[in-house]
């Protein structure tokens, strides 16, 4: 099972297929199964148009992979992987040119 443990939108900085981005979908993504888990970090951009524009393109999508191997979900590891959270996205997103504006949240944060 696939769940978004954490995820916000903030403003961000990217152009990608020549299309100017404004926005930043970030999460830590959790996958488990068969005794198995694997936490990544990602990030997807996308254009942002106005006030209401939520339409997330996935071509513009980059993800680190924080954990694999044996258990299953803990809230301890949930929490210890979104101290360091924000440093995963700056060096995924820096390396492509991007910029999320961590002080310009778009919505609140949901966390599962």
């Amino acid at each position: 099972m696939t769940i978004n443990v954490y995820e916000q939108y903030f403003a961000a900085e990217h152009e990608k297929n020549g299309v100017p981005r404004k926005g930043a979908l970030v999460m830590l993504v959790a996958d488990s199964g068969g005794g198995e888990i694997s936490y990544k970090a990602a990030v997807t951009f996308f254009p942002h148009r106005d006030e209401e524009d939520f339409a997330v393109s996935y071509d513009d999508y980059m993800e680190k992979e924080l954990f694999a191997g044996k258990g299953r979900r803990s809230r301890k590891r949930e929490a210890a992987y979104l101290k360091t959270f924000r440093d995963e996205i700056d060096a995924l997103t820096s390396a492509e040119g991007g910029v999320v504006f961590w002080d310009e949240p778009l919505q609140d944060a949901r966390v599962f």
